[in-house]
């Protein structure tokens, strides 16, 4: 894949479409064979994130799953689902954690979701199992409205994951939280983007990239969250107070940047 990402037309490249690694084979496999079943209502099983790109490590990388269902997810289907999802983890000791990403295909065609899910499923994506919705949508080029549109939700998951980490009563757990909320806060910076930025992140290392380029004295601050989003180790109230300063200070940013493109 480019550094860029982009394509010589300017448009967002696609998740490759080359072979999956085959360590991770057996296990996408079993997602589908475990996921497919017709009472569970899946219109389809994506995959995104590094064994998306082939780029995945055994026993260091996770395994991101989006789940397109027919109707919108009961509170007795999500409960099936993660205990699917637990099963999924315990037996495949080759990722050290799986995630879905949950939805439904009214959701994805909604008009309003196409910068979000539309863009989502058509360049970060692609298609284990089930109908491929991506089709449904042209191409995009990069811009700070799709950012913001994929990150919109950042000061809201982040406060859950401020709460969960305060709640955490055992160390692993706790960790465990700080890795999933750096790796939502270092994507979340993309709401920052300048509107000239003509590349498009797409690895955590390429979001802190760009980040830099436009708040070069942030790199402290940015390099922090990127160190704990591969290798957590920092204590729970260090690392709640490094995330509730920065993620202010983001708010801050996006409020300004929202006002100044209203008064232009």
């Amino acid at each position: 894949m480019s550094l860029s990402n982009i394509d010589l037309n300017g448009y967002i490249l696609s998740v490759t479409d080359s072979p999956v690694q085959p360590e991770f084979q057996p296990l996408l496999e079993d997602v589908c064979a475990s996921l497919s079943q017709d009472d569970l209502g899946l219109d389809g099983i994506y995959l995104y994130g590094s064994v998306a790109r082939a780029d995945a490590t055994p026993g260091v990388s996770d395994l991101d799953l989006t789940l397109v269902l027919r109707e919108p997810p009961t509170a007795p289907l999500l409960e099936r689902l993660e205990a699917i999802r637990q099963a999924l983890e315990q037996r495949h000791p080759e990722v050290i954690k799986v995630d879905f990403d949950i939805g439904s295909r009214a959701q994805v065609l909604a008009p309003e979701n196409t910068h979000s899910w539309g863009v989502w499923l058509k360049h970060h994506c692609r298609c284990l199992w089930g109908n491929d919705l991506s089709q449904q949508f042209e191409r995009f080029r990069p811009s700070r409205e799709i950012a913001v549109a994929l990150n919109a939700d950042f000061e809201q998951v982040l406060a859950g994951y401020l709460a969960r980490i305060a709640q955490a009563d055992a160390e692993p757990q706790r960790l465990r939280l700080q890795r999933e909320a750096s790796r939502k806060v270092v994507r979340a910076t993309h709401v920052l983007r300048s509107e000239e930025a003509t590349t498009w992140p797409q690895t955590l290392e390429e979001h802190v990239a760009l980040f830099v380029r436009c708040y070069p004295t942030m790199i402290t601050q940015v390099a922090f969250f990127l160190f704990e989003a591969r290798n957590p180790e920092a204590q729970g109230d260090n690392f709640t107070t490094r995330l509730q300063t920065f993620m202010a200070w983001m708010a801050l940013q996006h409020t300004a940047a929202i006002a100044a493109q209203v008064s232009t």
